[in-house]
């Protein structure tokens, strides 16, 4: 954690000050991420095989891939989401870890790098200069989150599976434990969802006022 800071303050203030190329470093982070997620996904399906409890159906592996296509393409739709799904997702697994293989192996180890990947990469994206927020990004993040959600309940309800932990809290310890029962937890998350957008838009908005001035 300490790390993913340390690297998210070092290249926003190199890009802010022009001391590298913000393409390149845009670029960079995408495809990092996107060779990282390959593989992955190489590893885990060898092992498990492809199965229809174990598809890239979190929200994270979804705020991954909208960060991966908002460093190369720089879509305006593709930053909102990245950015207010990604920092707080990914920021929010970090602080909370819900990892089923012991530190140091592999899957950890790509725990820790994919989510503190996420949040470095929006974190440039948005306060390095390279991209902006434009009015009303924060209703478009958060629509998209439940409708989303929405499928991925379906999904869930169809195939009797428990992405997005809609249907059942981990069974490690998270946050969740403290929202209360199901379907209290949900309200609970999807309302705290909405107060985190809100605080990731105030920073983001002022960043932008700062850039123009």
């Amino acid at each position: 954690m300490l790390a993913t800071g340390l690297i998210a303050w070092g290249l926003t203030l190199l890009c802010r000050k022009d001391l590298v190329s913000k393409d390149a470093v845009r670029w960079a982070l995408g495809y990092a991420l996107m060779l990282n997620e390959f593989g992955w996904w190489y590893f885990r399906y060898s092992h498990e095989g492809l199965r229809i409890s174990n598809l890239p159906l979190q929200l994270c592996d979804v705020s991954l891939w909208a960060t991966i296509f908002a460093c190369i393409l720089l879509k305006p739709l593709l930053v909102e989401i990245a950015y207010f799904a990604g920092i707080a997702g990914a920021g929010m697994a970090l602080v909370t870890p819900d990892l089923w293989s012991p530190w140091p192996s592999y899957p950890a180890v790509y725990f820790f790098v994919t989510h503190g990947g996420i949040v470095i990469a929006n974190i440039v994206l948005i306060y390095g200069g390279i991209a902006t927020l434009r009015k009303g990004a924060l209703w478009r993040a958060f629509g998209f989150l439940l409708a989303f959600a929405a499928s991925v309940g379906i999904f869930n309800a169809v195939f009797k599976t428990n992405y997005m932990y809609l249907c059942n809290k981990p069974k490690s310890a998270t946050l969740l434990d403290a929202f209360g029962p199901w379907p209290l937890y949900l309200a609970v998350t999807f309302g705290l969802a909405f107060v985190l957008y809100g605080l990731l838009a105030l920073p983001a908005q002022r960043a932008i006022r700062n850039a123009q001035n």
